[in-house]
Formats: structure tokens, sequence, C-alpha cells
């Protein structure tokens, strides 16, 4: 197994340092995928400018983390799903939504649970998704801008769950009281 450094503001590549300070002001700690990031000082600087776009799409709070923790889940990334249930409370995400995304429920209000598994289709699908998969994403009244910005944060979360995968990132402290794994929840 490769072992893969994580980076201070101090110890990073000189590229990724400014965007490793902003980090750690902003969220009160720099994030261990962040320090692992750090490494590629362009993974990371895409990795935050996808994160900017993705929260700037049509989708709320509630909807954002819809995409991201099913994605998140079925990548079974043991970092990413703590982390953005953290992130989802912080939200003020129904706990309700949280909870049955992180068990692979199906969602209680039909456009979210739409949301849900239109956007495990196209995870799964690799971006081959069938057609009456749109009639009924489209149906709960979504579009074609929609489907876009799915794409959008799947390669967010393609860049963060892979690297968390690769690098095998501790849970950071203060998302440690949500931990998941796949083995965990299947028991």
């Amino acid at each position: 197994m490769t072992t893969f450094p994580r980076y201070t503001a101090e110890t990073a590549p000189e590229a990724a340092k400014e965007r490793l300070v902003a980090s750690e002001k902003a969220y009160g700690f720099l994030p261990g995928l962040y320090q692992v990031m750090a490494g590629a000082p362009q993974l990371l600087e895409t990795y935050q400018r996808t994160h900017e776009a993705f929260v700037s799409t049509s989708f709320d709070n509630t909807e954002l983390t819809v995409v991201w923790q099913t994605i998140n889940v079925e990548h079974e990334c043991h970092y990413c799903v703590p982390a953005h249930t953290g992130i989802a409370h912080s939200m003020n995400v129904d706990a309700g939504v949280i909870d049955a995304l992180r068990n692979e429920t199906p969602l209680a209000d039909p456009k979210l649970e739409a949301l849900r598994t239109f956007t495990l289709a196209l995870v799964r699908g690799r971006g081959h998704v069938a057609p009456e998969a749109y009639e009924v994403f489209y149906a709960a009244g979504y579009g074609t801008q929609q489907v876009l910005e799915i794409i959008l944060g799947l390669s967010q979360k393609i860049l963060s769950n892979y690297t968390n995968h690769v690098a095998q990132t501790a849970v950071d402290p203060a998302f440690e009281p949500f931990a998941w794994s796949k083995a965990e929840k299947a028991a």
C-alpha cells in the first residue's frame, strides 16, 4: 500500500499553500481530504472550484445533499459519507433525509426520491440512462439542466471519493460522530 503524504499550509507545495490557509480559516481545521489533495495542487484547486460551481446550481441544500450522499454511498466513501452528514446537518437538511441517504432507503418526498434514483441510474450506468428513468425524473419536475448539474456534482464526488479511496483518508475528528461504512450498514 502506498502512503499518501498529508500536507499543512507550511509543508504543502507552493501552489497549494494559499488554498490550505483559506480552507483552515473557513472551517476552523484543515480537512484531511485537502491535506492529501495538496500533493497535486491542481487537483485541490479543481475540487474546490467544482464544489463552488455545484453549490451554485439550481439545487437547494437538500437536493445538493441528495446528489452528494447518493454518490458517496454508492462509491462507498468512508470519508465523504460522514463529512457530508455533518455538512447536511449544518445546512439544516432534514434528519430523515440524511438517515435515508446513509441507509440507502427510499426518500419520503417523491421529488427527492426521483432525484436520488436518477442520480443512481446515472452513476451505475456511467452516463447511460434508460429513457424511462428520464421520464420519471422529468415528471418529478426536473429537466435537462438538472441532468447536467448532477454530472457536475458527480465530477466533484469522483475527485473526492477516489482520492479518499487511494489515500485511505482518515475521517476528520469533527465528522467522527457520523462514521459510516458499507459493512456496518449491511450488518
